[in-house]
């Protein structure tokens, strides 16, 4: 009788082990000009994140816009449409423990809105990052060469150039991408949910 009691002590340590990782959820949207910085600290933060033992997903915009939006313009019907399938997502898997990072424009505040009261519905977290890099400094960066492209006649409907792009007023965080290292401005997005008592 006492070779199966030996057993069970000597499994527990491992089930421990496995209880060690870490599972609130919660969703960061960083919403900003196009070459704001917003994927860039994103993923800083998650690699950040993944290493203290998170589950995190960056749901990088480009990607859901092949994958999941594939066939939307850029209307405003069209960009409220692809904002909300994103925050269904994000609150999807914040609500199974996952860390969403959410890197998008999301131009318009009743689209943002609409996303956080899909979270607080279901009582799940969800935390807006305005990184507000001035347009002045994201047509310099111009990661994608959209602002060289509109400059041009190329292209129409850049956001924050020819297309609306509706600041939040009362974000969680704001961030000044302008002043700052990548580093310090995932830091800043850390230092906010461990405010909150999500990291």
């Amino acid at each position: 009788m006492t070779a199966p009691q030996t057993q069970q002590r000597t499994r527990t340590p491992q089930r421990q082990t496995r209880e060690n990782h870490v599972t609130t959820g919660a969703t960061v949207w960083l919403t900003g000009l196009p070459s704001a910085g917003k994927t860039t600290i994103a993923y800083e933060l998650a690699g950040r994140l993944r290493a203290e033992g998170h589950r995190v997903e960056v749901l990088d915009g480009d990607e859901i816009r092949e994958f999941l939006s594939a066939g939307l313009g850029f209307s405003r019907e069209d960009r409220h449409t692809n904002v909300q399938r994103i925050g269904f997502v994000a609150e999807l898997l914040a609500r199974n423990g996952v860390l969403a990072l959410v890197p998008v424009i999301a131009p318009f505040a009743d689209s943002r809105e609409a996303v956080r009261k899909r979270h607080q519905a279901g009582g799940t977290a969800y935390l807006e990052v305005h990184v507000a890099t001035p347009v002045e400094v994201c047509s310099v960066r111009d990661v994608k060469g959209l602002y060289a492209k509109q400059a041009a006649g190329e292209i129409s409907g850049l956001t924050g150039v020819d297309d609306p792009y509706e600041a939040p007023e009362s974000p969680d965080l704001r961030i000044e991408s302008q002043d700052q290292t990548v580093q310090e401005s995932a830091a800043a997005v850390h230092a906010l949910l461990s405010e909150r008592g999500l990291a």
